[in-house]
């Protein structure tokens, strides 16, 4: 893959596609896994990778999948950030009266069988939710977790440990049975 990379920072084209062949499902399943809501996955995965023909050639031989980590997790933010000033301006055009399309709330899960444990990821704090997903989803070392987030070493393991704690709780308590 590295050299497909290479070619790609050069500007061949045909292994910038082989790139999006290969990390598509990926990106697809982290910024799901992110929160991000099924009906926008394709949009959200798009951005991430017109992000990364954008910067490719400012990626320097560190862990491509890690850098294509970071992109997407900041896409997905980006996106949160976006969808929040968006509801904001639906609610004030609607507390001044005027009236806003609405689109339906569920939609089945892509990538997850359990909708309870998708439900209760999403209910975790983004702090304690993108640790647990990067490792136990995408299978990622802690330091890698931890270069992605920005975090030190040991706060990624003490979040990883709250998460499992916070999951457990809601699980066994079956609070929260309503998908997105």
């Amino acid at each position: 893959m590295n050299e497909t990379i290479k070619r790609a920072q050069l500007g061949d084209k045909e292994a910038y596609l082989q790139l999006i062949e290969h990390y598509h499902f990926t990106v697809e399943k982290f910024a799901y896994q992110c929160g991000v809501y099924p009906q926008d996955i394709n949009d959200v995965t798009q951005e991430v990778f017109i992000k990364l023909y954008r910067f490719l050639t400012q990626f320097n031989d560190t862990n491509f999948t890690t850098w294509l980590y970071k992109i997407t997790l900041n896409t997905a933010r980006d996106y949160y950030r976006k969808v929040a000033r968006e509801q904001a301006r639906r609610d004030k055009l609607q507390s001044e009266g005027v009236e806003t399309v609405k689109t339906p709330e569920q939609y089945l899960l892509r990538f997850e069988e359990d909708q309870q444990v998708h439900t209760c990821l999403q209910a975790l704090d983004e702090k304690y939710r993108y640790p647990i997903i990067l490792f136990y989803f995408h299978e990622l070392r802690y330091e890698q977790i931890a270069e992605i987030l920005g975090i030190q070493l040991s706060t990624v393991k003490v979040r990883i440990v709250r998460a499992k704690a916070q999951l457990k709780a809601m699980l066994e308590k079956g609070e929260i049975r309503d998908g997105r």
